[in-house]
């Protein structure tokens, strides 16, 4: 019998080869956790990217509130289901009545949508139900009865106290909605028309007694989507939330005369939280958007804000002058983007990137006045083009139209963390008018990387009141001596002079 001996380097690779069967389960065990928890992270962060790059990338999704994608309904019925006759000219309140109620029995199926066909469809004010699609197809046009006696009177909005333009009831909306849910009015750019025209001229003619209906109004609702659709001819403002929230506001286009089509204002936000706004084009009688939230004492009462809204890839158009109200010789001249005058309730994280104004009096502006009280805060504005733009940025705070004389004018309102970075364009007469006062100072203004080209040569073309802030680098025009200077690197090269300054010219 032949004993087979192991040579030295023979054991030695057989106990290194016991040792590796020993550790690689041993390994293998103790890191299965850590292996799994790096997929898991990896197969997420891809998912991410792609969701974000579909929705515009990384800074999308960052920059505002994440909104569900609408659900497609169970339950789908036109309009001429219900006896809806598009000719113009036959009222179709009750076939779009007798819809909604259909639709509002499907609540616990997923709710229902009401196609609208082809057609121009008159009709007086109806209201939405919650889980409900209004669709309307391509040359489908809903159009608001213009004889204000179809047209239901409401209550002041709790928050304004009085009916904005008369004390007393208001005219409610072409389409509204209260307390909703999961509502969504989209289609192939279907129009809303609200053939405006007949209550421009009566306001004019003060023949009027009660404060102009919106177009669409929904309150108290969430989880709202305007999407592929054009609103147009509104009696007053086109689009109102009024304290809303998770509102979607996507590929919307939004006209009115900008001559002669008074408060025809775009989208009013009011005391609403979470919102986007973007990829619309809006051309209308007063300003493209104004966020509000509450008048004077009855907001400060309502307390309730306008928070986390961001605003992007706009083009707007707003080139109004009209008179404040009859008893007052002031006139209101219209912006791009406003926020206020109206923000007793406080306005707060808004953001607006990627806007061309074009063709206006006021690209983008912030208004109020004491007795407004509450705040404006946190506001950034980025990458903004002026084209022929009379007076580029404005802050002002001495917008004197209150509600009544219960007003405290010691409610003084406070302005700060407004930031201004990537401002450029042509055909501008008055780059900055930033008036604070002694009240009311503006303060913590940043300014950078911005570059305009002027049509005026007057000296004062960066004007300042009141206002604390800083430039960092080179802008053009030279900014107003109220603001502190620093470098690219955020080194201090220059402190302001004095913060009070002021070298405001309403004259230009």
């Amino acid at each position: 019998m032949v004993e087979t001996i192991a040579s030295p380097l023979t054991s030695r690779f057989n106990y290194q080869r016991l040792d590796l069967k020993r550790c690689v389960p041993a390994f293998l065990s103790s890191h299965k956790i850590l292996f799994t928890l790096l997929w898991i992270a990896a197969f997420a962060s891809v998912f991410l990217w792609q969701r974000n790059a579909v929705r515009g990338g990384f800074a999308a999704f960052w920059l505002g509130p994440v909104r569900p994608i609408p659900k497609l309904r169970p339950v789908a019925f036109n309009l001429t289901d219900f006896g809806g006759v598009g000719d113009g000219v036959t009222l179709n309140t009750e076939a779009f009545e007798r819809a909604v109620s259909a639709i509002s029995k499907l609540a616990r199926r997923g709710g229902g949508q009401l196609n609208v066909p082809p057609g121009k469809w008159l009709t007086a004010p109806f209201n939405l139900t919650s889980h409900m699609t209004l669709f309307l197809a391509e040359d489908a046009v809903i159009l608001g009865i213009q004889d204000e006696k179809y047209w239901p009177l409401m209550p002041p909005l709790p928050s304004y106290g009085y009916g904005r333009e008369h004390p007393g009831p208001r005219y409610g909306s072409l389409i509204h909605g209260q307390n909703l849910r999961d509502i969504v009015i989209t289609g192939h750019n279907g129009t809303i028309d609200g053939q405006g025209q007949t209550w421009w001229k009566k306001y004019r003619q003060k023949l009027l007694n009660h404060t102009r209906g919106p177009l669409v109004q929904i309150m108290w609702s969430s989880d709202i989507v305007f999407m592929n659709i054009t609103l147009r001819n509104s009696p007053f403002w086109t689009l109102h939330p009024y304290d809303c929230k998770n509102v979607t506001i996507r590929n919307v286009t939004i006209l009115a005369p900008i001559f002669e089509a008074p408060n025809t204002d775009g989208i009013d936000p009011d005391s609403c939280e979470d919102m986007v706004i973007e990829d619309c084009y809006i051309s209308v009688g007063d300003d493209a958007i104004a966020i509000k939230s509450g008048w004077d004492q009855y907001g400060i009462a309502y307390g309730r804000p306008s928070t986390n809204i961001l605003i992007r890839n706009l083009v707007v158009r707003s080139m109004v002058r009209w008179q404040l109200r009859s008893t007052l010789a002031e006139f209101c001249i219209s912006a791009g983007i406003s926020i206020g005058s109206e923000m007793s309730g406080g306005v707060s994280s808004v953001t607006v990137e990627n806007l061309l104004v074009w063709s206006s009096r006021r690209a983008v502006r912030i208004k109020t006045a004491p007795g407004r009280g509450a705040y404006v805060r946190n506001i950034t504005y980025r990458n903004l083009t002026f084209d022929d733009v009379r007076v580029g940025i404005v802050i002002k705070t001495d917008y004197n139209e209150h509600p009544d004389e219960g007003y405290d004018p010691k409610a003084v309102p406070t302005l700060q963390d407004i930031s201004f970075s990537g401002i450029h364009g042509q055909g501008v007469r008055v780059p900055v008018r930033m008036h604070g006062s002694e009240e009311i100072p503006v303060r913590n203004v940043t300014f950078q990387d911005m570059s305009v080209g002027l049509t005026y040569k007057k000296k004062h073309i960066f004007q300042c009141a009141f206002v604390q802030g800083r430039v960092i680098g080179t802008i053009f025009p030279a900014p107003c001596e109220n603001l502190d200077r620093y470098d690219e690197q955020g080194k201090l090269v220059k402190l302001s002079v004095s913060q009070n300054i002021s070298d405001i010219d309403y004259d230009f």
